[in-house]
């Protein structure tokens, strides 16, 4: 099976900005505790504090979708509801 990669930014509303750093931690220890997944990188750019460049690789499709579903329904997923993504999957 073909490894997973996002790459891309969110732009996270000044409103949401306080909660979505303190909850980054969080959910970058449970992303990295996830079978299948290879690298996660979440980093708020010097230009715009705003901004946060992200890179994602999952083993497989499988292990992709089952990151996209924990996160649907994490606590993240709740203080990132008014982020606004751009990303680019590659398989």
């Amino acid at each position: 099976m073909a490894k997973v990669t996002l790459k891309g930014y969110i732009l996270v509303p000044e409103k949401d900005l306080q909660e979505v750093r303190r909850e980054l931690v969080n959910h970058r220890r449970l992303t990295l505790e996830e079978p299948g997944c290879v690298s996660f990188i979440v980093t708020e750019s010097a230009e715009s504090p705003l901004r946060f460049d992200v890179f994602e690789e999952f083993v497989d499709r499988q292990a992709f979708a089952l990151h996209q579903a924990r996160v649907r329904a994490s606590r993240w997923g709740q203080v990132t509801v008014d982020v606004v993504r751009h990303y680019e999957v590659l398989e």
